[in-house]
């Protein structure tokens, strides 16, 4: 087979393109802009386009198939150029189907939780030694690649996303996958440049649904009141398993699950990540896992190890009386899941928690009004964001003020120079205190490690 694809420096494009290559397919590929560590990953295997742009004389007849990223334009030339061949194009979740329409197919999906249950389910079926091939949004421990296609495994496991598919594929990329077994964590408003109303995101939701397969399998948050309303009026042939927060204790800022086998016998299983939100990711991960054969006294011994995904919850230096964690959340459900569990977890330890303003969402000015309250479990609390940021975006400008005024809270500090952010917290003092870092950005390049190493220094 051979396959192009165009905006092969995409997080997934790049790591899908790796995974057909050892596949025994052949690969090329276009971008104009292919950053680290697309592109180191890309070169080892010989896979990085020889210079950087869009040609069309990439595109011919000898192709199977063009996988076209979201980075690219509808006008772009290599784009127009298969349009012109009439050569098959397909988005990323599009190809992804049709190399495992002959699987058991199980996709996880919801607003927040979706790369970590992904991550903890792969976890489980790698420890118990099962061949499946996945497609998730982050680099997991233990997992060399983001995407892995087989044609051995018999189970496909794809964090499924929200967002669109491709620049000519208007539809949510996970209502391609038709999922034999599907898990939602919950719905909360985001994406609001594509979604403009609550209603039209919810409808995604509603979609997913139907796009289950026949007596297919359901596992979903039942404390979500949103969704709980939606899968009342599910199809009557799908199987619904509900979850919510498992029993459980903390333990000198330790987590224990209290499980309860089929004898009745009670044991604790020590958890490596911590937090309410978690804790019920786990819960759904292990019903997904009871869908194909994995026993929950397998699920336990497994998940015990489970250290989380990269940016979740990530710690990046500790001591005896600091940590310092850094954490993908940016919408509000995420911010506030996160700073709650971070203070249930230490609840003798002060926290000082920074937001950074990325996303479209976040740094529009109507939406910023569903942040309020999100930071108040915060001893203190910062927001940044870079004006810069919101001009690339073009997008109205907004205010320090307005920032206050959607948080909610007088002595939120809000700072729009990252350095002085890294200034405030270098000159803080870390004793029983705790720092959280919470971004789907970087704070311009913010170099964490070393700040924490200053911060032990210091203290």
């Amino acid at each position: 087979m051979r396959v192009h694809f165009i905006a092969i420096g995409g997080a997934v494009m790049h790591n899908l393109a790796i995974a057909l290559h050892k596949k025994g397919f052949t690969v090329t590929g276009s971008d104009d802009e292919i950053a680290e560590p697309s592109k180191s990953r890309l070169e080892k295997l010989g896979l990085l386009p020889e210079k950087l742009g869009w040609d069309a004389t990439n595109i011919h007849k000898e192709l199977d198939a063009v996988i076209l990223g979201m980075h690219a334009r509808l006008d772009n030339p290599e784009l127009v150029r298969a349009q012109e061949l009439g050569v098959k194009i397909y988005s990323y979740p599009e190809y992804i189907y049709e190399q495992t329409k002959d699987k058991i197919r199980i996709v996880i999906g919801g607003s927040h939780g979706k790369t970590t249950i992904t991550a903890m389910i792969l976890h489980v079926l790698k420890n118990c030694g099962k061949d499946f091939d996945y497609l998730i949004g982050a680099q997991v421990e233990g997992f060399d690649t983001m995407v892995k296609l087989t044609n051995s495994a018999t189970i496909a496991v794809f964090e499924g996303d929200e967002y669109l598919a491709s620049p000519i594929d208007r539809r949510s990329k996970f209502l391609l996958y038709k999922p034999d077994i599907a898990l939602l964590s919950g719905i909360a408003w985001d994406h609001i440049n594509v979604f403009p109303t609550f209603e039209s995101y919810v409808e995604q939701f509603k979609k997913f649904m139907d796009c289950i397969e026949q007596i297919g399998a359901l596992v979903y948050c039942e404390k979500d009141d949103e969704l709980k309303n939606l899968v009342a009026k599910a199809r009557a042939d799908i199987r619904k398993y509900p979850y919510a927060v498992p029993e459980h204790k903390i333990e000198n800022g330790i987590t224990y699950l209290v499980f309860t086998n089929d004898k009745q016998q009670t044991s604790d299983v020590k958890l490596s990540v911590y937090g309410e939100h978690n804790l019920m990711n786990i819960n759904g991960a292990r019903l997904v896992c009871k869908q194909i054969g994995i026993s929950d006294e397998q699920f336990y011994s497994a998940i015990s190890s489970f250290k989380g995904a990269a940016r979740r919850l990530e710690l990046i230096v500790k001591n005896e009386q600091f940590a310092f964690y850094k954490d993908f959340a940016h919408s509000p459900s995420k911010v506030k899941a996160t700073l709650d569990a971070v203070k249930k977890q230490f609840p003798n330890r002060k926290l000082l928690a920074c937001l950074e303003l990325h996303t479209f969402s976040s740094l529009n000015e109507n939406f910023l009004k569903e942040y309020a309250g999100t930071m108040d479990a915060a001893d203190e609390a910062i927001v940044y964001f870079n004006p810069h940021t919101i001009e690339h975006k073009k997008l109205k400008p907004i205010s320090e003020q307005q920032v206050k005024d959607s948080f909610g809270r007088n002595s939120l500090k809000v700072f729009t120079d990252s350095n002085l952010i890294s200034q405030f917290i270098l000159e803080q003092s870390w004793k029983d205190q705790n720092l959280l870092m919470m971004s789907s950005g970087t704070f311009d390049g913010m170099d964490f490690k070393r700040m924490g190493e200053e911060i032990l220094a210091k203290n």
